[in-house]
């Protein structure tokens, strides 16, 4: 099933692509950067193992990581895993294993790195290592497009009404930094969605990735669009996900930072998110 659920992904990635290609102009696709160019140092190498690095993840995350066509491990954190390898020319092997247990494994030394959706937090640092983000979960404003709503902002909102999942983080959001609107609230975000896309109210506020593959997806039918810009309030919304690595192994972690701004600098990064975020949640 979950190569499947892969396989339709990679082919609608395939469509997307296509789709751009015939269209002229392509539509722009915000690409972003969490990386500070002041930041950089001196190339650092990958300690010499004697053996490949082990990276980890699990394959029902896309478009961050799942099963290709033929099973293979894939998505934007697994190919960004092998670029910062190519990078570092260091021979990698990627491994699937299921989502609740990459930690464990890696604290077990079954794996070296993880490469997957794991939230960097405070709790994770006291046991392990982890890079800079290479991701992170924007907030965001959906609207629908027959509908001249005002960009989003405490005053334009004032009296609107917005749709919200129940007891979510960005619930609590809404009610610090948008007091005026007129929060409805759902028990689920597809519930929410279908909600904006029947005219039930103006406005959505959730994950910009989820809303990201709703808004490419068939469900949305077309109907909205992302209104305004992304919030990143890591308080609320967290502080995003990098590669995890075991607290001995400082010098593979360094490695694998370097090797993620070289990927920035020279464009393979942005290559990678065009392939894997036709429509961006940024």
């Amino acid at each position: 099933m979950q190569q499947l659920f892969g396989l339709i992904f990679y082919l609608l990635l395939i469509s997307v692509a296509q789709a751009q290609q015939a269209s002229v102009p392509a539509p722009s696709v915000a690409i972003p950067n969490f990386w500070n160019p002041r930041a950089r140092g001196e190339r650092i190498e990958a300690p010499q193992t004697g053996r490949a690095v082990r990276f980890m993840t699990d394959d029902e995350f896309p478009p961050l990581h799942f099963a290709g066509p033929d099973g293979t491990p894939t998505g934007f954190a697994v190919e960004l895993a092998r670029a910062v390898c190519e990078r570092l020319t260091i021979t990698c092997t990627v491994q699937a294993r299921r989502f609740d247990t990459l930690l464990d494994a890696l604290a077990d030394k079954q794996g070296d790195v993880v490469a997957a959706a794991v939230p960097l937090t405070a709790g994770l640092r006291t046991r392990f290592l982890a890079t800079r983000p290479y991701f992170r979960w924007p907030a965001r404003f959906v609207a629908r497009k027959d509908r001249s709503l005002p960009a989003p902002s405490a005053t334009s909102l004032a009296a609107r009404s917005v749709g919200v999942v129940e007891a979510s983080a960005h619930e609590a959001y809404l009610k610090a930094f948008f007091p005026g609107t007129t929060r409805k609230t759902f028990t689920d975000l597809a519930a929410a969605e279908s909600a904006l896309k029947r005219g039930e109210v103006e406005y959505l506020f959730a994950d910009g990735l989820s809303l990201a593959l709703w808004l490419n997806g068939q469900e949305a039918e077309g109907c909205c669009a992302f209104s305004g810009g992304d919030y990143l309030e890591n308080r609320y919304f967290g502080e995003g996900i990098g590669f995890v690595t075991r607290i001995e192994d400082a010098a593979l972690a360094r490695a694998l930072d370097d090797a993620l701004q070289r990927v920035w600098d020279d464009g393979k990064y942005a290559e990678l998110y065009l392939r894997f975020f036709p429509v961006s949640p940024f």
